[in-house]
């Protein structure tokens, strides 16, 4: 991953995907390190700062120290300092940032709501770069009931959207935990998951169309509100899901449906984790288009979202593990809850259970299930996994992980697990304890990594489900995919973007090529 320097301006080389581009500061050729202060910047770059500045306009820019909170990654492990921090309000502003930046061989590093888990939004450290930030460009073009569409720009939050979307008596598919925060660009390149995959899929399954800017700064205009369209490649799902790497998502035609003015959620602790399975076909056979949440909650998360949050106690049957489900629809749905819930007490699979019948019940169970990640509930940290396996392994996958963590960190080292058991992914984390500040040594945490990795592609699993690759899994999926699913990602790559302008050394594109490279991902042992 070297850069050539011809003529002033900076190129990258064509072999530079190849591998990843660490975070280690690097050094120019005079001398100056890419996270330099301004003052110190060579003076092409300045040129381009202050011709950027001069399109950007007044409220269109920040500079990095002004706005430290943006160049460090949302968990803290990540960071960069950018020459800028663009905040264009419009596409033409957007082209006119891309092709100066293409000019002087200047990175660009977009960033929506700052809310990713992989690393993949923060400036670059080895490369000089732009931060590019979507938040100016935050408004609702237009809601249409008639076609189940909404149209809006990159940098309005999802909440924002459902909002718009509940304006005219219609839903958002799309939902998690920030969705104050989160952005439709954001969620667009990461391809988000969040709490409504079992009955909307994730984030592509709700675009119809978008819009983005290109390398050379031209623009793609695939703003269609089409079902069907089977005139060619859908180019649109390039930039879903591509981290940013292939062009500047500026808006998107998402996809509505009608409102759901009835929801039961219920709270049912489990007899045992391996009745997981058998509950989740036993409730999509009582309604499964009505099954809009599936979850699974630990006993650790509860108590400690109790002590941390406040949350109420939903059931005084105290268990390892629970379940968090949401039956919705158009009209009431109490005989389908109750229905479920009496069923699985009869087959011996729920010890107890309720079900929230006024809005501060719903919003206590919903706060204690978007309060569970351990890095804020407990301060704990350790391996982390955003795992995935076909459904029926999920209890199976979380013993075997138990399992693997006793014999490399001994019986006190726990392992944390909550998340969506109806699209068999779980957010694993392995920490030495859940004592606020607790702490895995890296080594041990990079081992125990390794090893439930190897767990989960013997289960046909993958190491990223929803959070994308970004930075931080660069060197864990290229052992998950073959030579020929990374050499094809390079080709588009250097398709669309030959000079690397955006997003350099992030995404699965980046990640280096195994020695045993060359075939499939590990077949999934029975």
């Amino acid at each position: 991953h070297r850069l050539g320097h011809q003529g002033g301006r900076w190129r990258g080389v064509r072999h530079r995907l190849t591998g990843p581009r660490r975070l280690a500061p690097r050094v120019g050729p005079e001398g100056l390190s890419y996270d330099a202060a301004m003052s110190e910047v060579s003076s092409p770059e300045a040129r381009l700062v202050d011709e950027l500045r001069g399109v950007l306009g007044a409220g269109g820019w920040l500079d990095p120290s002004d706005a430290p909170q943006l160049t460090v990654d949302y968990r803290g492990v990540f960071s960069g300092t950018p020459l800028l921090v663009a905040r264009p309000d419009s596409v033409e502003v957007v082209q006119a940032v891309v092709r100066a930046c293409a000019a002087a061989g200047v990175a660009i590093v977009s960033q929506g709501g700052h809310t990713s888990l992989s690393g993949g939004s923060v400036p670059t450290a080895d490369r000089p770069s732009i931060l590019l930030s979507t938040s100016r460009m935050n408004r609702i073009v237009s809601v249409d009931p008639a076609r189940f569409t909404v149209t809006a720009e990159a940098g309005c939050t999802i909440e924002q959207v459902q909002q718009a979307a509940a304006a005219e008596g219609l839903e958002l598919g799309m939902d998690w935990g920030a969705r104050g925060t989160a952005t439709v660009g954001g969620a667009v390149s990461t391809n988000a998951g969040g709490l409504n995959v079992l009955r909307y899929g994730p984030t592509r399954d709700s675009v119809l169309g978008l819009e983005a800017v290109l390398a050379d700064g031209e623009v793609f205009d695939g703003l269609r509100a089409l079902r069907k369209d089977n005139t060619g490649y859908d180019l649109k799902h390039l930039f879903i899901g591509g981290e940013g790497s292939l062009g500047v998502v500026t808006r998107a035609v998402l996809r509505l449906h009608p409102r759901q003015d009835h929801h039961r959620t219920m709270f049912a602790a489990l007899s045992d984790l391996d009745a997981v399975h058998e509950l989740f076909a036993m409730a999509v056979a009582r309604d499964h288009g009505g099954l809009t949440a599936f979850e699974l909650v630990p006993e650790t998360g509860v108590a400690g979202t109790i002590d941390t949050f406040g949350v109420v106690r939903p059931l005084a049957t105290v268990a390892e593990w629970y379940l968090l489900a949401r039956f919705s629809g158009t009209s009431p749905m109490d005989d389908t809850a109750t229905g479920f819930l009496s069923d699985a007490v009869d087959a011996g699979l729920v010890l107890d259970a309720t079900v929230a019948v006024t809005t501060a019940q719903e919003e206590n169970l919903w706060l204690m299930r978007d309060e569970l990640p351990p890095e804020t509930l407990f301060d704990a940290k350790g391996a982390k996994f955003d795992a995935a396996v076909p459904i029926d392994r999920v209890a199976e996958f979380q013993r075997a992980a138990e399992a693997v963590t006793a014999e490399m960190c001994g019986d006190d080292a726990v392992v944390y697990s909550f998340g969506h058991l109806g699209d068999g992914n779980l957010h694993l984390y392995v920490v030495p304890t859940l004592e606020r500040g607790s702490r895995m040594e890296p080594g041990l945490a990079a081992a125990v990594t390794n090893a439930i990795d190897e767990l989960l592609w013997s289960m046909g699993g993958t190491v990223s489900a929803e959070h994308g690759v970004g930075q931080d899994l660069l060197d864990r999926v290229g052992r998950q995919k073959s030579a020929v699913e990374l050499d094809m990602m390079r080709r588009v790559k250097s398709a669309l973007d030959p000079d690397d302008l955006f997003n350099p050394g992030r995404g699965a594109h980046c990640a280096p090529v195994e020695p045993t490279a060359g075939q499939p991902m590990k077949k999934e042992t029975p």
